[in-house]
């Protein structure tokens, strides 16, 4: 009798631990899965901004921002917020209407491809089990020939 009481509360213990095991489990999964999400999207406006600047016209309008936001709620925690930006180098000539705002240098002298732009894009995001906690950022720069 008091073998089985021992046995009982033995394996009651070690039920708790692996439930207790398994919730941190599924949960450093989930926080794994936000980040390469994260990661993907910001790859993915980087790209979404290469084809942004090369079908822009910069004589007439300078590219300099783009926003947006991935799912319902993502100050809630359930979603994505993207943020990019574009700066430009290269000779006033070739960055058109941006040479007064975001340049970097004007003193580019390559024949072939005269424009280049650095790309960053910013990934934030929110635990969906803390939504009042802090954002988490991913950053992606990318430096691209034109």
């Amino acid at each position: 009798m008091i073998t089985a009481i021992v046995v009982i509360v033995l394996m009651a213990t070690v039920a708790v631990f692996v439930l207790t095991l398994s919730g941190k489990v599924v949960k450093s999964s989930t926080a794994q899965y936000q980040h390469e999400q994260a990661v993907l999207y910001a790859k993915s406006y980087t790209e979404y901004a290469i084809l942004a600047v090369t079908g822009n016209n910069r004589a007439d309008k300078c590219l300099q921002t783009i926003k947006g936001s991935i799912g319902s709620s993502p100050s809630n925690g359930k979603g994505y917020r993207i943020r990019t930006n574009i700066a430009y180098i290269g000779p006033a000539s070739v960055v058109g209407n941006c040479a007064s705002k975001q340049i970097l240098s004007t003193d580019v002298n390559t024949t072939g491809t005269p424009l280049t732009i650095i790309i960053d894009a910013y990934v934030d995001y929110k635990d969906p089990d803390n939504p009042s906690g802090p954002w988490f950022t991913v950053h992606r720069r990318t430096i691209q020939k034109i």
